[in-house]
């Protein structure tokens, strides 16, 4: 992908100069937003609990779906014309949708695990955990 998107900049910058900044700011928006991805993967992995976990996979996938599709829609826009400005609002809309049904969805999964007894966890809670964690394994 990254590959895809650096070629696009390179041969789309050639025709035209000056649109060289609007490709690289959609490059580096897409790499951020990849690199804010890998650090939702790695909260929902480490983290202990359903809540953080959660909180984790709702900020961190809003943020980097965002970065990613805004650098999408400025890596395609050629020029001024009508249809590059379409592209872009088409994009902008989707950017727009994700930004409130993402975390609203986060929420509700919560509120219903909530309603469904889960608490989150307490200190006495992970102190268990990292006893666990630190015990040797015996053979």
């Amino acid at each position: 992908m990254i590959d895809t998107l650096a070629s696009a900049v390179l041969t789309e910058s050639a025709n035209s100069p000056g649109w060289f900044l609007v490709h690289a700011i959609g490059v580096s928006m897409g790499i951020v937003g990849l690199i804010f991805f890998l650090g939702t993967a790695v909260g929902v992995v480490r983290f202990p609990d359903f809540y953080t976990r959660m909180h984790a996979a709702g900020k961190g996938d809003t943020l980097s779906t965002m970065l990613m599709l805004t650098g999408f829609g400025l890596v395609m826009m050629e020029d001024f014309s009508a249809n590059s400005w379409l592209l872009l609002l088409k994009i902008l809309g989707i950017v727009l949708f994700i930004f409130i049904t993402t975390p609203t969805s986060s929420h509700a999964l919560m509120r219903a695990a909530f309603e469904d007894d889960e608490m989150p966890l307490g200190e006495e809670d992970l102190n268990k955990l990292r006893k666990r964690r630190a015990k040797p394994k015996s053979k």
